[in-house]
């Protein structure tokens, strides 16, 4: 691309960066195509989709806003097109989108996807070079965790684009500005449909939050709520874009039924009785002298 901010070459690299001296990790990364500008990068346990928001958020917040994100076909990025589209998918004449492809097409971001390893060959050299420079680097600094990797490469990645960086031919930048409204960790996130029970609650996670009031309305029962589930782990709620305050639900209160192989003690002994409660069966009971025989009329109209 002539122009800086055109497109952005994103991809993983699973390497062994600490050298077994800490766990294997990724670095996912984002590269400009006009410029070979390594935008922002982060080490991840994995290649997830956490890595790509990181990634794209620390972008747009240091450049700006690229014009399209160049990837491969990674489920990250694109959903199993062999799989037949669901009833939603059919109504709605399109592919239901992924986490990243749903925060990219609500930044404006057009999503352009490889169809081979060749056709993002410019990030993959680069992974080469990096490779062959903070493995070093990371040895000499004596970096055998995860936390400490994602801090020392700010200032790493400085260093490799004022040595492999070139200028744009075009001086122009394409970049845009984030809009000032615009809050990036509403869109760089993970988001959730939930229905609210009865009891105004919603179940994510393993967890019962309890849901507070908002709009006017004390209870949001049986409406649809929308559940963010930030980088940083932190839950967000909205009711019609509205933010719904959120508490742990109480638990709940224990049911009282017949337990099996329980039963009920009638005729307790008097508490001065020495000796342990019977559980054997009660001695047969002398029948009453006003109770019907067997022989009676009423007896046989019972077994009639």
């Amino acid at each position: 691309m002539p122009r800086a901010g055109l497109l952005l070459q994103v991809d993983g690299s699973r390497h062994d960066w600490l050298e077994g001296r800490g766990p294997i990790l990724t670095l996912v990364g984002g590269i400009d195509d006009a410029t070979s500008e390594v935008t922002r990068a982060t080490f991840r346990v994995q290649e997830d989709a956490a890595g790509y928001f990181t990634m794209l958020a620390q972008t747009a917040d240091r450049y700006g806003l690229p014009g399209a994100l160049y990837s491969d076909r990674h489920g990250i990025f694109v959903r199993d097109p062999n799989r037949p589209p669901t009833l939603a998918e059919q109504l709605a004449g399109k592919r239901g989108l992924t986490q990243v492809g749903r925060a990219l097409e609500e930044l404006g971001v057009r999503r352009i996807h490889a169809l081979s390893a060749q056709g993002k060959g410019r990030i993959e050299r680069m992974w080469e070079t990096i490779q062959g420079r903070l493995v070093a680097e990371l040895r000499i600094e004596g970096i055998t965790t995860i936390a400490a990797a994602n801090a020392y490469l700010p200032g790493f990645l400085v260093r490799l684009n004022a040595r492999f960086g070139v200028p744009a031919a075009s001086p122009e930048v394409a970049y845009r500005p984030l809009p000032d409204d615009l809050d990036l960790d509403r869109i760089c996130c993970f988001k959730y449909g939930r229905i609210v029970a009865a009891d105004n609650t919603i179940r994510f996670g393993g967890h019962v939050l309890q849901l507070g009031s908002v709009g006017g309305r004390r209870s949001l029962a049986r409406t649809r709520v929308e559940v963010h589930e930030r980088l940083d782990g932190s839950l967000l709620v909205l009711w019609r874009g509205e933010s719904v305050a959120t508490a742990a639900a109480p638990a709940d209160a224990s049911k009282l039924r017949a337990r099996s192989g329980s039963r009920i003690l009638t005729d307790l002994p008097d508490p001065d009785v020495s000796g342990p409660i019977s559980d054997g069966p009660a001695p047969p009971r002398e029948p009453r002298d006003d109770e019907p025989r067997p022989i009676h009329p009423w007896r046989r109209w019972q077994r009639r």
